[in-house]
């Protein structure tokens, strides 16, 4: 059995260029032209020539990447192996929403930018931060979150479970750094602080789910064309209402990413296709695979036409 599956990307994918070799083309003028009417600005001026720092901005970083994701289906979807599945990193699950037809690209845009600014705004700056705990057990982990939080008094907890020994963690910054202090109490284990802005995907995230979860119920869903994976439960649905909760819930939930891939493994899946910038998801699937002892394994990112050779 030989299945494919469409991998999204979420945030930290972003570059200065990014969608640059795409944005001439026919199809893709009328995506960016609709992006900027329904944002108020030039999103691919911003892509394309940045700054860097706007662009790392959440608010900001959240459309780009579902617009470049949109670019590569809008232009190459027909020239990819038809997915059995799909399923996006934290933010790329909106793109893999789009994909499946579950809600249009101009809901999902307008979504994001409010999702960023939303999750942007729902813990003061310096309050919170990330941190990636390497060569950790999931049970090392949350080991550390819980001292980290008996000796500070704060909140921290895992936010994504991003491949075998790659855990992000994320809470009140004091009590984040305790919990890089206990890690480091464990013979051979590293974490290091990440340079983002919120922490995402942690309680500390409570005030940006209960700003989107109207705005999501009063959004349109669909039954899934696709059947996608979701991040909250790394379970396949088409179901239109457990896809609206599973974005509502996704906000301050961990991202089972490992357990998804682990189960698209399980499923059969032996094409893995990251469509968007950067190379993130593809590199987290072969080193997943190779965890696994699973051969035979092709996990490639098409973000230009010329990664398409890579198909062949």
């Amino acid at each position: 059995m030989t299945e494919v599956a469409w991998l999204f990307p979420g945030q930290g994918s972003q570059f200065v260029g990014m969608g640059s070799a795409l944005s001439h083309l026919p199809e893709n003028r009328a995506v960016l032209a609709s992006a900027e009417k329904m944002l108020g600005f030039s999103l691919q001026n911003l892509m394309e020539h940045g700054p860097e720092q706007k662009l790392k901005l959440t608010q900001f970083t959240q459309p780009a990447i579902l617009t470049h994701s949109w670019m590569v289906m809008t232009s190459f979807k027909h020239r990819l192996p038809v997915p059995h599945f799909v399923a996006g990193h934290s933010l790329g699950e909106y793109s893999a929403c789009v994909a499946s037809g579950v809600i249009t690209f101009e809901e999902a845009l307008h979504t994001v930018h409010q999702r960023g600014q939303a999750m942007q705004s729902a813990v003061p700056e310096g309050e919170g931060t990330m941190a990636a705990m390497i060569g950790m057990s999931r049970e090392e982990v949350i080991s550390c979150c819980d001292s980290a939080m008996k000796i500070s008094g704060g909140i921290v907890s895992p936010a994504n479970y991003n491949g075998p020994g790659q855990i992000v963690i994320a809470g009140h910054t004091r009590t984040v750094h305790t919990a890089i202090e206990e890690a480091k109490k464990i013979k051979g284990k590293r974490a290091i602080e990440l340079p983002v802005s919120a922490p995402f995907h942690s309680p500390l995230m409570l005030p940006a789910r209960e700003s989107m979860t109207p705005i999501l119920e009063n959004l349109s869903f669909q039954k899934a064309n696709i059947p996608l994976v979701q991040n909250i439960s790394a379970l396949p649905t088409r179901d239109s209402q457990l896809l609206r909760q599973g974005l509502i819930q996704q906000i301050d939930h961990a991202v089972l990413w490992e357990d998804t891939v682990d189960y698209l493994l399980g499923a059969g899946v032996t094409t893995f296709i990251e469509c968007g910038p950067g190379k993130v998801l593809s590199g987290l699937v072969k080193r997943q695979a190779l965890d696994r002892q699973r051969e035979g394994i092709t996990s490639i990112s098409i973000g230009t036409e010329e990664d398409l050779a890579l198909l062949n």
